[in-house]
């Protein structure tokens, strides 16, 4: 799954030379919590958080006057809080490889560029979270169940036949492998017509299967 259909594309960006106050207000009107700092050629050159932002920003316990504040706001530029040379990913990365990144190296967001090291986009650690609800289907109702298996050949099919046998539609599936040689099954099926048609199918996995887990999910809607 590549990360071009949920990267952020046309990322609002600053330039060296941009204020921190200015800054502020960007990140503020726009809801983001990071700013790539591009060149004249939109070429990448840095990155800023909302963390160096407030590192940046006067203490609401300072003792400066107003105008000491607005002249500090004005004279620190992006330059002066950006960290260079920001890891960048192309849009024909994969999402999973995103992921890995920003776990292994602790960060939130990347820029997206493309093979010129032009901006394109950015791609965020919310962008990875509405990618596991979308293809879990998190934000519909349905049933979850986690199911231990072998890694042996057709040890998934068995627990797929099962529901399939017992009228259970799948929505999504994951794995986890585990240390043991066996591996977690997580499965997301939609509701059930009737409560009776899943306490038929909960009981075909529990007596066939190792069945760890069985959670009726209500749905949540999207705010916003």
């Amino acid at each position: 799954m590549l990360i071009s259909p949920w990267m952020t594309a046309g990322a609002i960006s600053v330039q060296p030379d941009t204020s921190l106050s200015r800054c502020q207000k960007l990140m503020k009107e726009h809801g983001v919590r990071r700013l790539p700092v591009v060149d004249e050629n939109n070429r990448v050159i840095g990155i800023i958080s909302d963390r160096d932002v407030k590192s940046a920003s006067p203490s609401k316990a300072t003792s400066l006057e107003v105008h000491e504040i607005q002249y500090l706001l004005a004279e620190v530029k992006a330059r002066d809080i950006m960290t260079p040379n920001p890891i960048c990913v192309k849009a024909n990365e994969s999402i999973s490889k995103v992921a890995l990144i920003m776990l292994d190296k602790k960060i939130g967001g990347l820029p997206v560029v493309d093979d010129g090291d032009h901006l394109v986009g950015i791609i965020t650690d919310q962008d990875v979270f509405r990618v596991l609800v979308t293809i879990g289907g998190a934000r519909e109702p349905g049933i979850e169940l986690t199911v231990e298996t072998s890694q042996e050949p057709g040890s998934l099919a068995r627990v797929f036949d099962i529901i399939r046998k017992n009228k259970g539609r799948i929505v999504s599936v994951m794995t986890a492998y585990l240390d043991n040689g066996n591996r977690h099954v997580f499965i997301r099926l939609r509701p059930f017509e009737s409560e009776s048609a899943g306490a038929t199918l909960k009981e075909a996995l529990e007596t066939q299967t190792t069945l760890l887990e069985w959670t009726v999910c209500p749905g949540v809607a999207a705010k916003g």
